[in-house]
């Protein structure tokens, strides 16, 4: 049975339409209908393209498609916006599946233009994340690439990287899914008897998820659907949240502009969350100016309030989060209805091995890396293994430069080496014996030292956490970040007396998350989702944590800008509203040693949104 609000957007016809979908308002069902509305008014259902963000999304709707038109068969469109363009692309020149770059290829030539160029990065794969994130917005947004400035790495670097990384493609005759969207674009630009061709395949277009458009895209669909401009996009501005792969809100905001004879509609009713909820999370939004005003409402009956926890620290924060999450699966919810959402996906490792440790199954949707995987601690073990003579010339080289000691890879030729053979070495530049003798010294320092007390020392005394610092300005990432990473490794070894000793903690700690992994698989669906914030979006639970609901986490402390304020306000909104029951917001005092404040969106709550809570 349809609202009145939804049967309004379903009985659409001509002309552009704006329908505005607050969380949990049946959009998707608004989007089937519609189509089925279209078909019974005599549009022709190959006339007809439904455009999602995800091959899982297109799939859903159609499926959902089919469910609500039974035994019939209609020769609907349903795809991705690169699947679309690819077909175009098929159509134009011939391509075929050999030609799309896969990720996995995409990740070779990468790494392998950084090997040619003897690019040193602490870890290739966050370095190539960055680079390959970068190219797609230089791609996306048309912008030429000598006036593209890197924010990951230095300008010069990224403009070299950029255009070995296009010769590749060329040479192996690929395309990547960014190349899509250009091709089609220029193809449309250069050929108009083929954009015709297509508007008259497609004279109805829907668009799921219109918030998160960018700008190449949108020409290309705004092209595609003249000149009946029959298009039917569906979305909510409140939810855009991928500003960082190219998305732009504004696109949303300025339609009734583009289009100033469209239809604006909203889907008002929230079927998903209590009262509670709901207006906690319009509080919060709410305080964004450059966003489209909604009167959004629950269907649902009274809940809790939402809880907003005081925490002591960290580990306090964590045995609160597991003593809840037990006393909900003993009052019968499922695993599967909890979540635990935080900012980032390393905010995720601290509470992946507490509810490891307490033997609560969990699923990480956003997987994060293993701290003991993150380049710091590799590099922080590589100093406490060469405390000793003879030293493994793989665990030298990797920390000898970190600080910069301008000891080159040709002194350490053998394969276990002593500073005897390096004094040696550079036996006629005295200005490098004295370096090596401070690193000696240094060296000679942790080795008496408790693990906690050594790498206090590695950072402070021999000069680490400067690396850190001039490696963060050199990459363009944030210093803070890898801080909080040095901090937590450091605060692992806090109750170790040998290294051995942490090094056997470490393994068991591998071990337990290893045979979570295992119990996963056995348990199938039950098991509670840890999730990033962006990677929650579009699902919903029973009852949701967000943890360290600080400032400096989220928003995250790199956020200065108006715009980017508001995004992660939009960001801790999504989180909100993914919840259906019960919503914990917690936040902590104290961080590593260092005094923390709660969240500023904390302060949009209104008395009648929420319990207070201290968890010690």
């Amino acid at each position: 049975m349809l609202s009145s609000d939804q049967m309004a957007a379903v009985q659409h016809m001509e002309g552009p339409a704006m329908v505005l979908a607050g969380p949990g308002s049946g959009k998707t069902m608004v989007i089937t209908n519609r189509i089925y509305h279209l078909i019974r008014q005599g549009i022709r259902p190959e006339n007809i393209l439904v455009i999602t963000y995800t091959r899982a999304a297109a799939r859903q709707m159609q499926q959902r498609f089919e469910e609500l038109t039974a035994s019939e068969h209609f020769r609907v469109t349903f795809g991705t916006f690169h699947a679309v363009f690819f077909q175009i692309l098929k159509n134009a020149y011939g391509y075929t599946a050999q030609n799309i770059l896969r990720e996995d290829e995409r990740y070779r030539i990468i790494t392998s233009v950084a090997a040619s160029l003897h690019i040193d990065c602490g870890d290739m794969n966050e370095w190539a994340q960055d680079v390959l994130q970068e190219i797609s917005r230089v791609k996306s947004e048309q912008i030429p690439l000598e006036y593209y400035y890197a924010s990951s790495v230095p300008e010069e670097e990224f403009r070299t990287v950029c255009r070995m990384y296009r010769e590749r493609l060329a040479q192996l005759g690929k395309i990547d899914f960014d190349d899509m969207c250009v091709y089609t674009h220029d193809l449309f630009h250069a050929r108009a008897d083929i954009l015709k061709a297509w508007q008259e395949r497609f004279t109805y277009i829907l668009v799921d998820e219109f918030q998160d458009i960018n700008l190449l895209q949108y020409r290309i669909i705004r092209a595609l659907a003249s000149p009946r401009s029959n298009l039917f996009i569906v979305g909510d501005d409140d939810q855009a949240i991928y500003r960082f792969r190219g998305s732009r809100p504004e696109i949303m905001l300025n339609f009734p502009k583009d289009y100033p004879e469209a239809v604006v509609m909203q889907l008002r009713d929230n079927y998903r969350s209590t009262p509670q909820i709901v207006n906690a999370s319009l509080h919060v939004i709410a305080e964004n100016k450059n966003r489209y005003a909604k009167d959004l409402r629950s269907t649902n009956r009274s809940g809790p309030p939402v809880e907003v926890m005081e925490c002591r620290d960290m580990e306090t924060e964590q045995l609160y989060l597991v003593n809840c999450i037990r006393k909900s699966l003993q009052e019968g919810i499922p695993a599967s209805e909890i979540a635990v959402l935080t900012r980032t996906n390393l905010e995720g490792r601290a509470p992946a091995a507490k509810l490891s440790e307490f033997q609560i199954p969990f699923r990480m949707k956003d997987a994060a890396p293993l701290l003991w995987d993150h380049w710091i601690a590799k590099d922080l073990m590589s100093y406490l293994r060469i405390c000793r003579e003879p030293m493994d010339r793989e665990d030298f080289l990797r920390v000898c430069n970190r600080p910069n000691r301008y000891i080159s890879r040709e002194s350490v030729y053998a394969k276990k080496i002593s500073f005897q053979g390096l004094y040696a070495w550079y036996s006629d530049k005295p200005w490098m014996k004295e370096r090596l003798r401070e690193m000696e010294r240094q060296l000679h320092m942790i080795r008496g030292m408790r693990p906690w007390a050594a790498v206090n020392y590695i950072r402070r005394g021999a000069g680490y956490d400067s690396y850190l610092q001039d490696y963060a300005r050199m990459r363009r990432i944030d210093y803070e970040e890898l801080l909080q990473t040095a901090d937590e490794i450091q605060d692992s070894a806090r109750d170790c007396a040998t290294a051995a000793e942490w090094e056997e903690k470490i393994e068991k700690i591998r071990e337990r998350l290893a045979q979570t992994r295992e119990k996963e698989k056995e348990d199938g669906p039950e098991c509670v989702t840890l999730a990033t914030l962006h990677g929650a979006k579009g699902l919903e639970f029973s009852e949701v944590f967000l943890l360290n609901v600080n400032e400096g986490v989220i928003p995250y402390r790199r956020a200065s800008l108006d715009a980017e304020i508001e995004e992660e306000r939009r960001l801790f909104y999504v989180g909100m509203t993914r919840a259906k029951t019960k919503l914990h917001l917690l936040y902590v005092k104290e961080r590593y040693n260092r005094l923390m404040e709660p969240s500023r969106f904390l302060d949009c709550l209104k008395p009648g949104d929420k319990g207070q809570g201290s968890g010690g």
